[in-house]
């Protein structure tokens, strides 16, 4: 066969029949892998000669993944299982494996690393530990960091099956609460350009006038003049490259603790032919007061820059967020996500975010801000997809945005200079806040067919203008200059919240991440949208008796109100002796496979503040990992205490406090009057159990 393979050559279809279907085990849900017809992935040692790359038989390199040591290739259906097997048995290659398709997510290719991440029990020692991982011919690597009994593994070229294979063997034994096999999934940059004529930064403050609205911008003017953000408060931009050699980057300690994970050293440059998103997201947040260019929303705060290596792989979600937590990030800006309609995260990912929401900034944690995303959908819901082009969605089809709904993240939606929202603005019941951008159609980018527009189209004109911002320097940006009128997206919304939440701890740097985001949620504008969605008919643009919208969560940011209330909020309440103790000990069934699940409340009388926090709960469940359990304070303040990370444990006693669960902080100084109720939510089918009791104790200064 030659290696000159054309992929014209190829069935239209890259996805093997069902019978070739894998299960993934992660973050707590089961899903179904397919694999792909022609391509696969190798790991090469360090004896591997760089030019036998190109020259396996039958086979076409197609580019490196290098945070992995991957190389991906292509070959003829009818080879690929060969081909596979030369490689298996060559003493140069590591690791090979099949490159993976998620059903209903068919432009979405999932690749193998040789990492697995295994939690078992308590009781489970290191002696049965290694008995277990060592049959497998696993390697222990390191632990998992804030999950206890909890290790990543290595799968060794020992071994004889895959990793998704092996984590679903472990899921079967006792000692083992859940297993997952780290995947990379492409990331995708949540921006969508459009051509403007204005030049004006009128979404941080304007008069009105043509396509403006009074009040679309945030408020930034008066909020700056309290502060313009200080440089012991440094926001991390996560995204694909910077400029720092851009004249609105520059000054005395503005740019602290850069990383390009991607080249894995200290310069996040653009390469040569590439176009900076991370250079637009950055200065909206933090663009320098210079006396040219533009301003960013903290002008006066610190940059960290922070290239990603465009995969979002375990690995590289815990190198993003370790760095941001050792080099001392206040804010982290992530404007991007998954390309994958449907992307829950996994044990590590979900960890990592919370180690850095709970433990950075020296236990107050760091302030995460995620873009909610351009496909107008639902962050967490399903829709009837129809007329997409060469049907890549089709169907009743599930959404999820894992990071977008991660309990410890500001998801951030669109509105537009209108105060209406952005046509491809993501929504649910997860957005926190809103913030201004341009107005485009909806799309979302797949790696089987580029970019591609959300159906059914829409045909009506959009109104709004664009956003200006600092611009890779020369060609290779998206303008001609150092600035670009037409960026946009959720990918410019993200950064300005981010801007406003330093502001915030510039005033306020005794805040938790906790009280930030409630402050931003607590100050946003109330803008109204009353007419439906162009694109799917739907009405989300007003607020239910929580104040919520499912298009613009609490509402538009407001970065006076905000740091107005960040100022004459103190410090957290310190902990005193001074407790009210209550139990509930009525027994209640928990229901199977249902979303809305039981509350059991707790009534407290006292007119005190809460200075301090915990709550011992008592469940027996035949699969805990189908379960999340949420405190809810009287203000309908909702907090997770226990996410899906149970796995195959019956039995759930444990107490939740301040110190261990750091997100009870956001409930110290709230009025402690009222009805507590705890939440048990039920997430899949077929197991059971029941509530048994639960404790509350509230600690007060009267």
């Amino acid at each position: 066969m030659s290696d000159n393979i054309n992929p014209a050559d190829f069935p239209k279809s890259d996805v093997a029949n069902n019978n070739q279907s894998l299960t993934l085990q992660r973050g707590g849900e089961e899903l179904m892998l397919e694999k792909t017809l022609y391509r696969f992935t190798i790991r090469p040692n360090a004896n591997f000669p760089n030019e036998k790359l190109s020259q396996i038989p039958g086979s076409v390199w197609r580019r490196s993944i290098p945070q992995a040591k991957l190389e991906l290739y292509t070959v003829f259906p009818n080879q690929l299982d060969a081909v596979m097997s030369q490689l298996r048995n060559d003493e140069n290659v590591d690791f090979v494996s099949h490159v993976y398709t998620l059903e209903n997510n068919p432009g979405t290719f999932v690749y193998l690393s040789d990492q697995i991440t295994i939690q078992f029990a308590t009781w489970v020692d290191n002696t049965k530990i290694n008995t277990i991982t060592s049959t497998l011919n696993l390697v222990q690597d390191q632990p998992v960091f804030g999950i206890p009994n909890t290790f990543i593994f290595l799968v060794s070229k020992q071994s004889t099956q895959n990793p998704v294979k092996i984590t679903n063997y472990l899921q079967t034994l006792p000692e083992v609460l859940a297993a997952e096999p780290n995947i990379l999934i492409q990331q995708e940059p949540n921006y969508k350009p459009k051509d403007s004529l204005y030049s004006q930064q009128w979404y941080l403050n304007h008069n009105s006038s043509n396509q403006l609205v009074a009040g679309s911008h945030i408020s930034v003017e008066q909020a700056w003049d309290t502060t313009r953000g200080v440089r012991s408060i440094v926001v991390a931009v996560v995204d694909d490259s910077f400029d720092l050699k851009h004249p609105d980057f520059q000054g005395t300690g503005k740019i602290v603790a850069p990383r390009d994970l991607k080249e894995n050293d200290f310069l996040p440059l653009p390469g040569e032919k590439e176009t900076s998103h991370g250079t637009a997201c950055a200065g909206l947040a933090v663009a320098e007061e210079n006396g040219s260019g533009i301003v960013g929303v903290a002008p006066g705060c610190a940059m960290m820059p922070i290239r990603t290596t465009g995969f979002l792989d375990d690995q590289s979600i815990e190198d993003v967020f370790n760095w941001a937590i050792e080099k001392g990030a206040s804010v982290i800006s992530c404007s991007w996500g998954a390309s994958a309609v449907y992307f829950p995260l996994s044990i590590r990912q979900k960890a990592a975010i919370n180690r850095a929401a709970t433990n950075g900034r020296k236990g107050k944690g760091c302030v995460i801000v995620f873009a909610a995303g351009n496909a107008n959908r639902p962050i967490n819901g399903t829709i009837n997809e129809q007329n997409w082009p060469k049907n890549i969605v089709q169907g009743k089809t599930n959404w999820l945005s894992g990071f977008a709904v991660h309990p410890d993240v500001i998801t951030v939606s669109a509105s537009t200079s209108l105060n209406k929202k952005a046509a491809y603005s993501n929504w649910g019941g997860n957005v926190s806040v809103c913030a201004p951008s341009n107005n485009a159609p909806p799309g979302m980018w797949f790696q089987e067919t580029g970019f591609v527009y959300t159906q059914p189209a829409i045909v009506s004109s959009l109104f709004g203008l664009g956003v200006l911002t600092t611009d890779q320097i020369g060609a290779a940006g998206y303008d001609a200059g150092n600035f670009t009128k037409n960026f946009g997206g959720t990918s410019s919304s993200t950064p300005i919240v981010a801007g406003v939440a330093a502001l915030v701890l510039s005033a306020n740097p005794d805040l938790t991440a906790q009280q930030v985001k409630r402050i931003l949620q607590d100050t946003a504008d109330k803008i109204v949208d009353n007419n439906p969605d162009l694109q799917l008919g739907v009405r989300g643009g007003t607020y239910n008796s929580n104040g919520h919208s499912q298009w613009f969560g609490y509402g538009k940011v407001n970065a006076a109100k905000a740091v107005r209330l960040a100022q004459q909020m103190g410090a957290v309440a310190k902990i005193t002796n001074k407790q009210i103790q209550v139990k509930n000990s009525q027994v209640v069934n928990i229901p199977d496979n249902n979303r809305q699940g039981i509350k059991s409340a707790i009534a407290i009388n006292e007119a005190v503040n809460v200075t301090d926090i915990q709550v011992t709960v008592n469940i027996i469940h035949d699969f805990l990992g189908d379960l999340e359990v949420y405190l809810i304070a009287p203000n309908n303040q909702r907090i997770l205490l226990q996410s899906r990370t149970l796995g195959r444990r019956n039995q759930l006693q444990n107490t939740y406090t301040v110190r261990s669960h750091p997100a009870l902080k956001q409930l110290l100084s709230l009025p402690a009057k009222g009805n507590w109720q705890l939440q048990v939510i039920d997430y899949a089918a077929l197991d059971v159990g029941k509530l048994n009791n639960w404790e509350l104790v509230i600690g007060h200064g009267k």
